[in-house]
């Protein structure tokens, strides 16, 4: 089987407008014992290594552009280079895999390519967050995320500085919860703690 319950948490994390500082109040609210983390951010790439090195010296957890091919390991944030899309796989262990594919609405890295791989391989073990963006990446990944399985949360209305891609995941019946951002993280870490009990 691709996916199975008894897999690891993985969280999955998807933003564009408005999403750096986002996704830094979300990793600076979560341990450096979380489980891996898979971040799309509509990006250039000349910015995203600049970014997760700056992530890195603020957060607990490690925080690194990904790699192809490198296995995730729970305490370690993997961010999509700029120029590629992410998404996990499952060979054995969970890796990062990386690509060069046509953009996905518009978009390379894509958060539906990240959250539609969440789905397939990771299922009901998967947690995905749709955060502040413009557009509606992602939402249709989100949609396969909760069918598949996975907890599935999306950023609200007032706190976002785009009300975009979480609205069009709302709209589409993916999200199982609309949060402010500030309750985000610790809605994230009640989830792992109802996971491994």
């Amino acid at each position: 089987m691709s996916r199975s319950a008894a897999a690891p948490r993985i969280i999955f994390i998807g933003a564009s407008t408005g999403g750096t500082e986002a996704i830094k109040e979300v990793l600076l609210s979560l341990p450096p014992t979380a489980p891996p983390i898979l971040v799309v951010q509509h990006m250039p790439e000349i910015f995203t290594g600049s970014f997760a090195r700056r992530l890195d010296g603020l957060c607990l957890l490690k925080v690194k552009e990904a790699e192809d091919g490198e296995p995730v390991s729970p305490g370690c944030v993997y961010l999509a280079p700029g120029h590629s899309h992410l998404a996990i796989q499952r060979a054995g262990g969970f890796h990062c895999s990386l690509s060069r594919a046509e953009p996905v609405n518009r978009h390379r890295p894509s958060v539906d390519v990240l959250f539609h791989a969440a789905a397939l391989h990771v299922g009901p073990s998967a947690i995905g967050v749709l955060l502040t963006g413009m557009g509606k990446d992602g939402a249709k990944g989100l949609l396969a995320m909760r069918e598949a399985g996975a907890w599935t949360i999306a950023q609200d209305h007032d706190s976002c500085v785009v009300y975009g891609m979480p609205r069009e995941a709302a709209a589409i019946g993916a999200v199982r919860e609309v949060l402010p951002l500030k309750d985000i993280g610790p809605r994230i870490l009640n989830q792992i703690t109802v996971h491994s009990a």
